[in-house]
C-alpha cells in the first residue's frame, strides 16, 4: 500500500493511429467501418474523395463531349421530355435558339462546376442529416463528422460514372440519358418516352448505387453520432424516401 495514500499515476493508454485519407477511401469499399471510425476519432479531411469524384466527373464529360456532343445531350432530353418538346414547337426560332444556348451553357457549366456544386450539395445534406441524427435520434454528431461521411459515403458513385463512362461508346448518341447514363437502376430499361412519368421516376429512384451510398450513409452517420444502427437507416432512408415521393408526385403532376 502506498504511504499517504498517493495512488500511481495512471498509465496512458496509447491511441491508435489514424488512417491515410487513401486508406479511408479503400477501406469505404471493402471494410466502411474502419473509415467511419476513424472518423469518429476526429479524421474527418474529405479533399481526396473530393478530388477523385471531380476527376471521375471530368472523364465522363470528356467521353460525352467526344461521342455525344452537348447538342445531341440537349435534343435526347427534350424528345424525351414530351412536355418540354412541345412548348419547344410553340416558341418562335428567335426564342428557341436563345433557350438552346441559355441550356447548352448550363450543361456544360454543371459539368465543369461539379465539384464546387457538390461541396454545396453535402453542406446542405449534411445539416440536414445533423439535425435529424443528433435533435431526433439523440445523437452527439458534430457538423465536421457528418460532412465528411457524407463524402466518404458518396464514394460508390465512382462506380457509376465508370459505367456511364463505358456505356457512351456502346450506345447510340440518340439514346444517351443525361439523367439516366448508367445501367443501375430499374429506369435504364424502361422507354422514358413511353412510360409513365412517375412510374419511370419511381423506377430511376430503385438505383443499386444510390441504395449502396445510403447504406453507407447510415452506418456512418449512425457510429459519428453514437447512436443505434437503426436510428441511422431510419434517419437516412427516411429522407430519401420523402425525396422519392416529391420526386414521383412532381413526376406525375408534370406528366
Amino acid at each position: 500500500m502506498n504511504e499517504m495514500g498517493v495512488q500511481p499515476a495512471a498509465v496512458p493508454v496509447p491511441q491508435e493511429p489514424g488512417l491515410s485519407q487513401w486508406q479511408r477511401v479503400a477501406n469505404t469499399f471493402v471494410a466502411p467501418q474502419k473509415t467511419f471510425e476513424d472518423i469518429q476519432r476526429g479524421n474527418r479531411s474529405w479533399w481526396l474523395p473530393l478530388i477523385i469524384s471531380a476527376l471521375f466527373t471530368y472523364i465522363l464529360f470528356g467521353g460525352i463531349m467526344q461521342r455525344i456532343g452537348i447538342q445531341q445531350v440537349l435534343d435526347n432530353a427534350i424528345r424525351m421530355n414530351p412536355r418540354a418538346a412541345e412548348r419547344l414547337a410553340q416558341a418562335t426560332p428567335e426564342q428557341r435558339e436563345l433557350n438552346n444556348r441559355i441550356n447548352v451553357d448550363v450543361i456544360e457549366g454543371d459539368f465543369i462546376g461539379n465539384p464546387v456544386l457538390g461541396i454545396a450539395v453535402i453542406a446542405i445534406l449534411s445539416a440536414g442529416l445533423l439535425g435529424t441524427i443528433n435533435f431526433v435520434f439523440g445523437g452527439k454528431a458534430t457538423y465536421g463528422s457528418i460532412f465528411a461521411v457524407l463524402y466518404y459515403a458518396s464514394l460508390p458513385q465512382l462506380v457509376k460514372a465508370l459505367m456511364g463512362t463505358i456505356v457512351i461508346y456502346f450506345i447510340a448518341p440518340e439514346s444517351f440519358d443525361i439523367n439516366n447514363f448508367a445501367p443501375t437502376n430499374l429506369g435504364a430499361f424502361l422507354d422514358p418516352v413511353d412510360t409513365n412519368r412517375a412510374l419511370y421516376a419511381l423506377a430511376t429512384s430503385m438505383d443499386a448505387v444510390t441504395i449502396w451510398t445510403l447504406v453507407l450513409l447510415s452506418m456512418g452517420a449512425a457510429m459519428v453520432a453514437g447512436v443505434k444502427r437503426t436510428s441511422g437507416y431510419i434517419a437516412v432512408f427516411g429522407w430519401w424516401a420523402i425525396f422519392v415521393l416529391i420526386r414521383v408526385g412532381w413526376a406525375a403532376a408534370m406528366g
